[in-house]
């Protein structure tokens, strides 16, 4: 369904010593553009043959020159192969700069075997990495 998300921020070299340590414990690098002019941008998940090819998050400072925010509602959930990657996504993200908005755990509520965690980046941004699969039951 998407090509790529986009999150605004005010400060890209403090998103991006967020989102390195974060994204690298579900198992996502940055995006490499080549020799493409992405000055002001950074990304994480797939880009290639010039964006033909793309799955990613992009952070950048708004283009109309006002101060990013956070939507109200809006999040992105990221996919983790196991509970061990969410828990090392929440510790990673409170380790650099992010702000915890629910413990690793099991939600119930939304199904048995559904593991995640929540947090805000340093711009105010929520994320999520989630889990579904049986080793949730277990944990």
């Amino acid at each position: 369904m998407f090509t790529y998300i986009c999150l605004g921020t005010n400060d890209l070299a403090r998103a991006t010593r967020f989102y390195d340590p974060v994204l690298a414990a579900i198992g996502l690098s940055r995006c490499d553009v080549g020799d493409e002019d992405f000055d002001g941008w950074a990304g994480w998940g797939t880009y290639e043959d010039e964006g033909r090819f793309e799955l990613a998050l992009w952070l950048v400072t708004p283009f109309d020159g006002q101060p990013a925010s956070a939507g109200n509602g809006t999040m992105v959930a990221f996919k983790a192969d196991d509970p061990a990657q969410v828990d090392a996504f929440h510790a990673a993200a409170v380790d650099h700069g992010g702000v915890s908005e629910g413990e690793p755990g099991l939600r119930p509520q939304y199904n048995e075997d559904f593991y995640a965690a929540y947090v805000r980046d340093p711009d105010g941004n929520k994320l999520a990495a989630v889990y579904r699969g049986p080793a949730a039951l277990r944990r």
